[in-house]
């Protein structure tokens, strides 16, 4: 057989169950031998949608998932997502075919665009080492937490490969948690003794199953509140001493109960600008510790009075096993029971700016949270409107949200949802995006129609790219540039196959019900024409950050 088709055997057998794009000459038999071997092959309308499908699947799902492109063009198209995807340390599979004759119209430097947006390269090289080779980029996209970039030399896939290479793959053995140091882990302990008022912050790396229960039983001994980065939020969901996130999300309880720890200790969290508000969130005389497998992360952000380098479950379990008494800390009944009233944002007050003919957004996001089944799981685009699906929907767990933000790119949260519904089957799918980001992405609905989900795509349209609106506005500079006439989104979606409702009131939203409460028989668009007049809450915080 041909090495392209050995390859893609090989990868099947090495546990690639998933792979997304868009196919053409150069990866076509390719995916076909992926196909033949048993992987589920999810083809997109574009490259870039296909890249965050397949980012999506893996965070959701917990494994190596691939995405097949075409040569050059087909590998720019979509780099956006993989840059996404590089930056959020997703075990991610690139397959890109690739141009050999540098007077190809494909030829470009593969390796260079890959390394420009943070993801690592690989190459098959040769006919005898091509399944060895291929199945070395997916050992290294699992056990090093990358996204890698696979190039498939056109003249090397033609090539004859060895009758019994592809009976040589086999799934890669889990990656090896890191132990911690046994000073690490008593510095550690005898830090949690003294604090009278800790919280615990997790991010991705407390989403690793055990990881939850090992930090609740801490944080109880400790008297410890509980919060999460934006991309582990729901991991302690129903936790009466759950914060909910941390950062430019908080509500403003969340902040004033952060800001007056004495310690706060990051679980496989970065502690970057946004889980902490640039800093703002940590009081002058609070201990900063950080906890992450990567030794490079410690302190990567911002200065740590203490960094262990070890796993999230496993150093904290080892920390439960170091002698300690019971304390109340941070778990006073005063605390509970403001935590029970006023942590989430939808029960923070607010004056109603809904009018006839735009719905606010909280009063949107609320009624949703009310209307859509509680076991769901959520794409968000980004812009302006990004907070309110994201704070005002609540999730059941950590596998609930799919936070694809790290590239701050709009566009991207249609194919987040796709790939979170794949991996999610027994959810109801929403995809939250702005009307920008809907735009940019509408290909996708025909495949949300094509592969029969279920989903509800909420469009929070302002008419606008409402972030520079709110930017730009107080300078009183010209916004002819970020703003656009209304558009029928509802139409465009029932175009595709959807059913769509356009939605200015809470009235409006009696059709969500009945969709609901059907046989869901097609996915469902809502165009809300939402009050645009001010930007959200977490706007001047991302702002910071340019």
């Amino acid at each position: 057989m041909k090495v392209a088709e050995a390859v893609g055997r090989a990868l099947s057998a090495a546990g690639v169950d998933h792979v997304f794009g868009v196919v053409g000459s150069g990866n076509f038999h390719l995916t076909n031998a992926m196909v033949a071997a048993g992987s589920r092959f999810v083809a997109a309308r574009h490259e870039g949608g296909a890249a965050t499908m397949a980012d999506a699947y893996a965070r959701m799902s917990g494994t190596v998932a691939a995405l097949t492109v075409h040569q050059g063009c087909g590998l720019t198209n979509a780099l956006t997502g993989i840059g996404e995807a590089a930056k959020s340390r997703t075990p991610l599979l690139v397959l890109a075919a690739e141009a050999t004759e540098p007077r190809s119209n494909f030829s470009v430097d593969q390796e260079a665009l890959a390394h420009a947006v943070g993801a690592v390269t690989a190459r098959v090289t040769s006919a005898e080492d091509a399944v060895e080779q291929a199945c070395a980029a997916v050992r290294r996209a699992l056990h090093e937490r990358r996204t890698v970039l696979l190039n498939l030399p056109l003249d090397v896939q033609t090539l004859e490969a060895p009758d019994e290479a592809p009976t040589v793959a086999a799934p890669p053995p889990e990656r090896t948690a890191v132990e911690p140091v046994t000073d690490d882990v008593a510095a550690l302990a005898q830090v949690l003794e003294q604090a009278r008022r800790p919280v615990f912050v997790a991010g991705r790396g407390s989403r690793a199953p055990g990881a939850r229960d090992a930090l609740a039983a801490l944080a109880e001994r400790h008297g410890a509140l509980l919060a999460t980065s934006a991309v582990a939020r729901g991991l302690f969901h129903a936790d009466p001493w759950s914060l909910d996130v941390s950062g430019g999300f908080s509500s403003p309880l969340t902040a004033e109960l952060i800001q007056g720890a004495d310690l706060i200790v990051g679980w496989g969290c970065a502690l970057n600008m946004w889980t902490m508000r640039h800093g703002r969130l940590i009081g002058s005389d609070t201990s900063v510790v950080q906890v992450d497998d990567d030794t490079s992360a410690l302190g990567a952000h911002r200065a740590v009075h203490l960094g262990v380098t070890g796993d999230v479950e496993l150093t904290a379990r080892q920390v439960l096993d170091t002698p300690g008494r019971q304390r109340q800390g941070y778990r006073t009944a005063d605390v509970g029971a403001a935590i029970a009233a006023r942590v989430r944002w939808r029960d923070v007050p607010y004056e109603d700016e809904s009018s006839r003919e735009r719905i606010d957004p909280r009063t949107l996001s609320i009624a949703l949270d009310d209307i859509l089944p509680a076991e769901r799981v959520m794409g968000v685009d980004s812009g302006n409107f990004m907070g309110y699906p994201t704070m005002y929907l609540a999730v059941p767990d950590h596998n609930s949200l799919c936070f694809t933000q790290a590239f701050q790119s709009i566009g991207l949260g249609l194919a987040t949802a796709i790939g979170a519904a794949l991996a999610r089957p027994d959810r109801l799918p929403v995809a939250a995006l702005g009307d920008g980001g809907a735009l940019m992405s509408a290909a996708e609905l025909d495949t949300v129609r094509r592969l029969g989900l279920p989903m509800v795509v909420v469009v929070y349209n302002d008419d606008a790219y409402g972030a520079e609106v709110h930017h730009f506005k107080p300078g009183g500079y010209p916004l002819d540039t970020v703003e656009f006439p209304p558009t029928d989104i509802a139409a465009v979606a029932r175009g595709y196959g959807f059913e769509a409702v356009t939605v200015r009131t809470p009235a409006d939203l009696k059709a969500v019900e009945d969709w609901v409460a059907g046989p869901r028989s097609a996915p469902l668009l809502i165009d809300a024409k939402v009050v645009g007049d001010h930007g959200a809450w977490w706007l001047e915080e991302a702002f910071r950050g340019h």
